[in-house]
């Protein structure tokens, strides 16, 4: 079946439903395209902040409860149903959401927002997003190529060395960069550390900071990366930090400062953190359990 005869079995259909409505009344019979033209539908935008807002039940015991509890959660609560099934606007939203959600795991990072940074960019051993899902180990190791660019380009022995990695959402970097990045510069600075040459990492995964080390040399590492996008919310960002990463780090061997957006850890407040969290890995030489353990110990003196 071609799609000239689709289209004509579905002017036929909508031709069929309209017949039997009034000619005012009827919204199946204006929605009938002439032979030849497309059909329009326009529907509202569910994902606006007031539509997230409303409540679908028809009649709620408490309105105002209800509205004041939808107000501090983005959970899907109060969206009704009918018959046994969702009713049609939050299904809709829950559809747009998802379609947010796998553009920001698809979506690649345009290039004039590395330039805009002034960041170059190299790749894993990922050779595209389907694999980079299926195959984490090779999202963890630069690929050839990346090791010369990195060994040329990159200052070496740096207190801390900064990269960005798309992870799940390239949103997520979009969206944040711009505010953390010029914090870490300013504290770092104020602090007397020096920072290495910054850059971006296609199909990147958390353990890749052991990989970079082996390069850079730094006292910390420190990996900004796109979260696992929600529906819906695809714009949260980690800084993930380590001491002197290695081949076997492990998680136990790092810190991280998760839920990094305008909704929920501040970017700039984020920043300011990632600072302080990485003159005490360099004043201890240690980070994650390790640097618990020391600061629990030191607190008790």
């Amino acid at each position: 079946m071609n799609q000239q005869q689709i289209e004509a079995i579905v002017e036929a259909v909508l031709k069929e439903l309209g017949r039997g409505a009034s000619p005012r009344g009827s919204a199946l019979a204006e929605a009938a395209p002439a032979p030849g033209r497309a059909i329009i539908i326009d529907l509202p935008d569910l994902t606006t902040a007031e539509m997230r807002q409303r409540t679908w039940l028809e009649k709620p015991a408490n309105p105002d409860v209800l509205r004041a509890l939808k107000a501090t959660t983005p959970a899907r609560i109060g969206v009704g149903r009918a018959g046994p099934r969702y009713r049609n606007q939050p299904l809709f939203l829950f559809l747009a959401d998802h379609a947010m959600t796998q553009d920001a795991l698809f979506r690649e990072i345009a290039q004039a927002f590395l330039e805009r940074f002034n960041l170059f960019q190299v790749q894993t051993r990922v050779q595209d997003r389907q694999e980079y899902l299926l195959r984490p180990d090779l999202g963890r190791v630069l690929s050839d190529e990346a090791r010369r660019t990195l060994a040329e380009r990159c200052v070496k022995h740096p207190d801390v060395q900064v990269y960005l990695a798309d992870g799940l959402s390239v949103a997520a970097i979009e969206a944040n960069l711009a505010d953390i990045l010029p914090v870490l510069q300013q504290g770092f600075a104020q602090a007397k550390l020096t920072m290495g040459t910054p850059f971006y990492v296609k199909y990147g995964r958390v353990g890749l900071m052991n990989d970079v080390n082996k390069i850079v040399d730094a006292q910390v590492v420190i990996s900004l990366i796109g979260e696992r996008p929600g529906l819906g919310r695809a714009e949260s960002m980690s800084a993930y930090m380590g001491y002197r990463p290695k081949p076997d780090s492990t998680d136990a061997d790092r810190d991280v400062v998760c839920n990094i957006y305008a909704g929920g850890t501040n970017p700039v407040e984020a920043g300011a953190y990632v600072v302080e969290l990485a003159t005490k890995m360099i004043r201890h030489q240690a980070s994650g359990v390790r640097l618990k353990l020391t600061l629990a110990e030191e607190s008790t003196r």
